[in-house]
Order: structure tokens, then sequence, then C-alpha cells
């Protein structure tokens, strides 16, 4: 009878190649899947620097304008003391005074409190 060919078993040398193979492919897929988590952390990276840049492009409008209103309100206010000295002086006398009776109020009330507690 004619010999037949025994079946091939793998040998240490094949087995050592085929993972040296499967190993290769899967660095590859790593290093395409390192390339993709970059590319998208890029593309976060620069929409969150435009969200940002315009928030304080906005911030920095607002900022701007409240303060340009607030400069004209001022304005407003000074030119009218200066046509009205003698309301202003009264105006800011009763302002004076309301503010001091209110702190003998406060100081008052606290004085009663510790005297309760004493």
């Amino acid at each position: 009878m004619a010999d037949a060919p025994e079946p091939a078993t793998p040998n240490a040398d094949d087995i050592q190649k085929s993972l040296e193979k499967q190993i290769a492919a899967l660095r590859k897929e790593i290093t395409k899947i390192n390339r993709t988590i970059a590319e998208r952390s890029t593309k976060v990276l620069d929409n969150a620097n435009e969200q940002a840049s315009d928030l304080s492009d906005n911030a920095s409008s607002l900022a701007s304008r409240a303060t340009q209103q607030l400069r004209t309100q001022a304005q407003a206010v000074s030119e009218i003391a200066r046509e009205n000295p003698g309301i202003t002086t009264s105006v800011l006398g009763i302002v004076g005074i309301v503010a001091f009776l209110l702190g003998v109020a406060v100081g008052q009330a606290l004085t009663d409190t510790r005297r309760r507690w004493n």
C-alpha cells in the first residue's frame, strides 16, 4: 500500500508565525483606532474652542453695552444734579437722615436681642 500523507500537525514555528501575523494585524487596528480617536478629540476640542470664543465675545459685547448704558445714566443724573442743586441737596439730606435712622433702629434691635439672651 502506498503511504498516505499524514495529517499535517502544526509545529511550533507555524503557530508562532500565525500568532505574529495576528499580533501585527492587531497592532494595525490599534493604530487605526488611535488615529480615529485623535481626529475626533481634535474636532471636539476645536468645537469647544469656538464655543468658548463665541461666549467670550458675547460676554464682552454685553459688558461693553452695559458699561456704556451706565455711563449714559450717570451723565444724565449728574446733569440733573447740576441743574437742580437745591433738590439734590434735599434728596441727599433725606437719604442721609433715613440711613441714620435705619442704623439707629438696627443698633437698637441688636442691643435688645443681646439683653434678652443675657
